[in-house]
């Protein structure tokens, strides 16, 4: 794991397909692999990787804009799905916002040039709780916000679900300052406002994708 080539097969992995010609199924496809399990049974063979990365021995990854953007993957989204279930989960979601930040600091956000990479670029400042959380959130709601302003006419659904995913969890961190949804996976106990959230069962981590265009839009309400 040592070549400075080694995020390839992490970036290779994750962005398997060149979306940028492809109509609305395909983008609908690929974000239900990434984001409601799909990819689960491809990740095991990742897992070195990841305690790897938290050791800081894939650093070097941060020498280049795809490098970086598979060092967040490594840290921010390969251990929600190798780790479910277990504090082991979140527990580098600081290390994937600091990797988040330095970037933005230096140019590499700026320079990747599909929407999908700046989208998981942009996660850690979503997952990583804190106290400049609600900040983090306002900031990605904005992106998103010019994201769908500036995708094609026929993409827009996909990015008015991003959207709305953002705002739902930017309301969320406004009014607990946390994920409630992980205070019994992290031995936190729950405040009476919580208990009422989570009895009612809707994460926005779980909520299924559109099935169609006219959703999507409706979902934004």
């Amino acid at each position: 794991m040592s070549s400075q080539l080694d995020w390839r097969r992490v970036h290779d992995f994750w962005f398997p397909v060149d979306l940028s010609r492809s109509g609305i199924a395909a983008h609908w496809e690929m974000m239900a692999w990434w984001l409601h399990g799909g990819v689960q049974a491809e990740l095991p063979p990742f897992a070195p990787l990841v305690h790897a990365a938290r050791s800081g021995q894939l650093d070097h990854w941060r020498a280049t804009p795809p490098g970086r953007l598979s060092l967040i993957i490594v840290l921010d989204q390969f251990p929600r799905s190798l780790f479910a279930g277990t504090p082991q989960a979140y527990s580098s979601d600081q290390d994937a916002l600091g990797m988040a930040e330095e970037g933005f600091g230096n140019g590499h956000y700026d320079d990747l040039t599909s929407p999908y990479e700046k989208f998981f670029y942009l996660l850690p400042l979503v997952h990583a709780e804190g106290p400049d959380h609600g900040v983090r959130m306002k900031r990605v709601v904005a992106i998103a916000e010019r994201a769908l302003d500036e995708a094609p006419a026929a993409l827009k659904p996909v990015w008015l679900f991003s959207l709305n995913q953002a705002r739902t969890r930017f309301d969320i961190i406004s009014r607990f300052g946390r994920f409630p949804h992980r205070n019994p996976v992290l031995g936190r106990p729950s405040t009476p406002q919580e208990l009422t959230y989570l009895a009612k069962d809707d994460f926005v981590h779980t909520r299924s994708l559109p099935t169609s265009a006219s959703s999507a839009i409706s979902a934004i309400g």
